[in-house]
């Protein structure tokens, strides 16, 4: 797409959100029915902003990494865009990964479908302490080698979107075996498959995500070769391909939530008169104002700098989804915090939908990494490449001369 058409499609996914999709949001902390998101997801195609990050020969816009945000931002001004677009977690990662990494057969089977919303899915690697979480490398389910394929055995948890998907993406230890690295695999897993299990569920303060986050359990469950995904022992490597671009969406889809919220606040620090005057002229609304505008647009920026790394360098873009993923996940939670605030006792019910913003982006700090994971990787990939730096002839900066 040309720049002219992306702005386009820009101007057009605005519209939709403000025009057809706000009218049709359920009230302050209410599910979206499947009902009225297909509904909706009917007028999304006729108005050509459907699955717009989507490959075009799966149904999709095709639109690169770099151009996504401003988009994505635009649907995520309704808790409910993303998913009416088709660009909601799990589904939107899951799509990149098998793109990159599926063979033709399981595009057709498990990408296709998935593009046109046909189903939904989920990608299972948390697992109960002591398993992985936030320490991949603490992976406990595994799959044994046997005659035409691998055979799952293990517990998963928090598998966001289980409840109702067709498949999961699963990650197992595998050995090394038949010239297979020893390490990690991913498998695709039709989820009614035999020796599943999907629950208990577990309740959270936010309901974005169509499917909850139950446990998952696979006892024995037979996966034919046909079905790992990628290579096998390579399943931290294709880890990354998904987890740095989905970071980053979540940035971009929130982001937009903020933006809603820190409209709000406008309209309000306008409307209230207080003390004589405006809100919006009293200084200690417009400190609060402002820094709500400077967390806004340094996420912006943040946002569109990984994003066109990741397309240009995907290594290096990894690296930087972790700085947008820990600053993004933060100022969106202050923007909506300060929203809040300024709404004063609305802002604290349900006659305005702040309070529903805050439950949904608090997790974010802890979802695909927590901001403490985030941090300790962030550190240690500065000081070694600062040590790189020193080694290969820069000078040291913190010599004192005597």
């Amino acid at each position: 797409m040309s720049p002219a058409e992306l702005d386009d499609l820009r101007g057009r996914t605005r519209a939709f959100i403000r025009e057809v999709v706000l009218p049709a949001e359920p009230g302050p902390g209410a599910p979206l029915d499947d009902a009225t998101r297909d509904a909706l997801r009917v007028q999304a195609r006729d108005a050509g902003v459907f699955a717009p990050h989507a490959p075009v020969e799966y149904g999709g816009l095709g639109i690169p990494i770099d151009a996504w945000s401003p988009v994505f931002q635009e649907a995520g001004y309704s808790p409910i865009g993303p998913a009416v677009l088709n660009i909601m977690a799990p589904d939107e990662g899951n799509m990149h990964l098998l793109y990159v990494a599926g063979t033709p057969a399981q595009h057709e089977r498990y990408l296709a479908p998935l593009v046109r919303g046909d189903v939904r899915s989920s990608f299972a690697m948390t697992e109960p302490h002591p398993g992985a979480g936030s320490d991949p490398r603490a992976l406990s389910t595994a799959a044994e080698r046997v005659d035409g394929g691998w055979r799952l055995t293990g517990q998963k948890r928090f598998i966001s979107g289980a409840n109702g998907a067709a498949f999961a993406i699963v990650m197992a230890r595998t050995p090394g075996v038949e010239g297979w690295d020893e390490g990690a695999t991913m498998f695709l897993l039709p989820l009614d498959a035999p020796g599943v299990t999907v629950g208990p569920d577990i309740h959270t303060i936010e309901g974005a995500i169509a499917g909850g986050h139950p446990y998952v359990g696979f006892d024995g469950c037979f996966v034919p070769d046909e079905d790992v995904l990628g290579e096998p022992g390579q399943g931290f490597r294709y880890a990354q391909v998904r987890l740095g671009p989905a970071r980053l969406t979540h940035c971009m889809r929130w982001l937009g939530l903020a933006r809603r919220a820190h409209d709000t606040a406008l309209d309000r620090a306008d409307a209230r008169e207080l003390f004589g005057s405006r809100l919006r002229d009293l200084g200690v609304a417009q400190a609060l104002l402002a820094d709500s505008v400077i967390d806004l647009e340094t996420s912006d920026a943040i946002i569109d700098k990984t994003a066109r790394m990741l397309r240009a360098d995907p290594r290096a873009g990894e690296g930087l989804s972790s700085v947008a993923k820990v600053h993004c996940s933060e100022a969106v939670f202050r923007v909506i915090d300060r929203a809040v605030q300024l709404c004063g006792g609305d802002g604290v019910t349900d006659a305005l939908p702040l309070i529903q913003y805050l439950n949904e982006v608090r997790p974010f700090r802890i979802y695909d990494g927590s901001s403490e994971t985030h941090r300790w990787a962030i550190a240690r990939r500065a000081a070694s490449a600062r040590s790189r730096e020193v080694e290969a002839g820069a000078a040291r900066l913190d010599e004192v001369t005597p």
